[in-house]
């Protein structure tokens, strides 16, 4: 079988026949040390990204023009995890988004080549897997494929903005094209080796698509029930409570005081996808989390629910744009009393004017909690096609 080994630090290329595409082996120092990474990647033998599996009741999509492929997905992959996208070799998007982690961190902000992030990482469990299609916390990115090379031209995140002395993209796409394997995926993918910002953006956008997570203990429940009002046959008692008042609509006095009904969750946090309401605006969490005298207002997206936790129980990192706790108790407190901040305020958590009060109890809490607690699968933290080809 024909093998190509590429290293960085040889710049040199070994056949071992005529054949050119059949194998290509990462050799690759990724930290510029002596020991080094490997991994194989077949290209005759690609794993299943186009044609995966999917639940008939998952019906949101935000693919548009740039369907997953087999190829582009594995290039996606080799750039998600390559720390040659940052000016200094040391930050690859994996950094902030990893497997183990539901493709997020555990840190609250994460170390960049410049500093840190300006806000918590977000999961990208599912990203394909919603009728929002802007990303970022504040949805400045119009697609996924805008946002996939925001962060590597981000001065503090990956480097290559253009200041201090650090190249600009096109510095990049030129690294790129000097490195043999990017040579030889290029050329597999589309045709040549021409490496441009939109062949990386689609690449890493159907990467990031690919990453589905849809056999957790909900997606079980669901796929024997006509819908989610319905009592879940392999929940137990205390989970389909959760259900419910997540699913179910609560009903405020004139003072926004929960008298009746659920919490709402599903409002804004709509299931089976488990993704952002479109029109969401503010959550009532108005700190910044870089500048702590600095009020903000305009976070209007977030992640799905699903995976929030893994699937032993344990969370994944922290939670909200800030980062400020890794217990769900403590953000549902937050939305249990919502503050009177005043600041753009999302409506549905503004009910008859005031600030959302749910008075739930402890038990519903609990119940609620055990509920997303189900929304976590397995296979997405191991599965080896989406893990690091460099490892």
């Amino acid at each position: 079988m024909t093998k190509l080994f590429f290293s960085l630090t040889l710049l040199f290329i070994f056949c071992s026949c005529e054949n050119a595409d059949e194998e290509i082996a990462l050799n690759i120092d990724q930290d510029a040390i002596l020991s080094q990474f490997s991994g194989t990647i077949n290209l005759k033998d690609l794993p299943n990204y186009e044609n995966q599996e999917m639940p008939a009741y998952i019906r949101k999509d935000n693919t548009a023009s740039n369907p997953i492929t087999n190829e582009g997905a594995v290039l996606g992959r080799v750039l998600f995890y390559d720390k040659n996208l940052s000016v200094n070799n040391t930050i690859s998007c994996s950094s902030c988004h990893q497997q183990a982690l539901a493709f997020g961190d555990d840190a609250i902000a994460s170390e960049g080549v410049n500093g840190t992030t300006r806000r918590h990482s977000m999961r990208l469990i599912n990203a394909r897997f919603s009728q929002e299609s802007n990303f970022f916390w504040d949805e400045r990115a119009n697609t996924l494929e805008d946002q996939s090379t925001m962060p590597i031209q981000d001065h503090v995140e990956m480097g290559y903005s253009g200041e201090d002395g650090n190249e600009d993209i096109n510095g990049l796409l030129e690294k790129l094209e000097s490195i043999d394997y990017y040579n030889e995926l290029f050329a597999f993918v589309y045709g040549d080796a021409n490496v441009t910002e939109e062949r990386m953006q689609n690449a890493l956008a159907q990467f990031i698509r690919s990453i589905q997570s849809f056999d957790s203990k909900y997606d079980i429940g669901r796929a024997q029930v006509n819908n989610d009002d319905s009592n879940f046959p392999n929940f137990s008692e205390l989970e389909n409570e959760g259900k419910n008042l997540f699913m179910e609509r609560a009903n405020f006095n004139n003072n926004g005081v929960r008298v009746s009904g659920g919490i709402g969750c599903n409002v804004c946090h709509r299931a089976p996808e488990f993704d952002i309401d479109p029109n969401s605006a503010n959550n009532g969490i108005i700190s910044s989390l870089s500048f702590p005298n600095e009020l903000d207002t305009d976070i209007t997206r977030s992640p799905s629910l699903r995976d929030l936790f893994n699937s032993t129980g344990q969370s994944n990192g922290p939670m909200m744009h800030t980062g400020f706790t890794n217990d769900l108790n403590e953000v549902l407190a937050h939305y249990n009393n919502i503050p009177a901040n005043g600041n753009g305020l999302d409506i549905r958590l503004n009910p008859q004017g005031n600030p959302q009060n749910l008075a739930m109890t402890n038990s519903e809490m609990d119940a609620v909690i055990a509920f997303i607690k189900t929304l976590s699968g397995s296979d997405v933290y191991t599965n080896e096609k989406w893990s690091d080809p460099f490892n």
